[in-house]
């Protein structure tokens, strides 16, 4: 009798940790791009157990250069997605709802990276030149630049020539564009690491340019932050993940070990990884989650100012909250 007894504890105390294993709540995320330790905030939170301690079983699915978060995330096959706000606000504006729920990135990495034997020196310089562009939703705030400086992208010795670029740095290297687009903490170095020097190469950073815009927040459709269990779903993973991200600027080499062991590919190296997570620490620096209102406006203004041809027409309403963000801080 008493062994029966011992047993059903047993069962029980099994199917009360099988109840308990069951409860954790499923959070898919689709990041921008491959995996790296641009996303290291997220695969630190896996990797480190706070995703579970938030109660969350959390699904990291790479991007790729046939993969736009957007359409993901419209299609069901996402919760949540780590894309640039001009991508954002661009299909926002067309019909599909993206929210902003927080905004790890503070800063943009973009740049535009030339060869000074190309005759590059200044902005003056790119007229008559072809310069590579990234496209996907990577082109508006290149787009945007080009019309604050009035110069057209149409071709021509008073406009530059776009070349849609590959996600590589060929062009540059081959001589079919006399600049590219490029990351602080990915492309410039693939261009360093080809054997050019910093001192053949001029760069321009876009927050240098004053047209930055807002790079690597997280986005929910709109309809589902009207329900309480995602939106409580939410401020457990946005708290998660911006502890992940502390941790990762913390311990930069440790996180750049983390996301390689999360690389299925096995194509990223010790060596890119640990210096792209060096850079990224740069760009995240200053951010708690919580979107930057002024840094928001910016980028707006800068999308706005793409003169007969903008990204938006129109003022967003809408397009972010703190709600979640400040849950998850209190």
């Amino acid at each position: 009798m008493k062994r029966l007894k011992t047993t059903a504890i047993m069962a029980g105390a099994m199917t009360l940790a099988a109840s308990l294993a069951q409860a954790a709540d499923d959070v898919t995320l689709q990041l921008k791009w491959v995996t790296q330790a641009q996303f290291a905030g997220y695969y630190v939170a896996q990797d480190r157990g706070f995703y579970e301690e938030e109660d969350l079983d959390v699904t990291i699915k790479p991007g790729g250069p046939d993969i736009a978060p957007t359409q993901v995330i419209a299609g069901g096959g996402a919760d949540v997605m780590v894309d640039w706000m001009p991508a954002a606000l661009a299909a926002r504006e067309k019909g599909l709802p993206l929210v902003n729920i927080a905004q790890p990135f503070k800063s943009s990495g973009m740049m535009l990276t030339c060869r000074k034997d190309a005759g590059i020196e200044t902005t003056d310089d790119f007229k008559g030149k072809t310069l590579g562009v990234w496209f996907f939703g990577n082109e508006f705030p290149f787009l945007s630049w080009m019309s604050q400086l009035d110069i057209s992208t149409e071709g021509g010795e008073d406009g530059v020539t776009v070349l849609k670029q590959g996600f590589n740095v060929d062009p540059l290297l081959q001589g079919q564009a006399a600049c590219v687009s490029t990351m602080t903490y990915n492309e410039y170095w693939q261009v360093i690491d080809a054997g050019l020097t910093p001192e053949e190469l001029v760069v321009f950073k876009y927050e240098d340019q004053g047209v930055a815009t807002l790079e690597d927040g997280l986005y929910v459709l709109e309809e589902n932050l009207e329900d309480p269990e995602f939106k409580d779903k939410m401020v457990r993973f946005v708290r998660a993940s911006m502890k992940g991200w502390k941790w990762a600027q913390e311990n930069p080499d440790e996180a750049a070990m983390i996301v390689l062991d999360n690389d299925e590919t096995g194509a990223q190296t010790e060596k890119h990884q640990t210096r792209m997570m060096g850079e990224i620490a740069k760009l995240t620096a200053g951010s708690n989650g919580a979107l930057d209102p002024a840094d928001y406006e910016r980028t707006v203004a800068s999308l706005l100012s793409g003169g007969s041809d903008p990204v938006i027409t129109e003022e967003p309403e809408g397009a972010w909250t703190h709600e979640i963000s400040d849950a998850a801080l209190d």
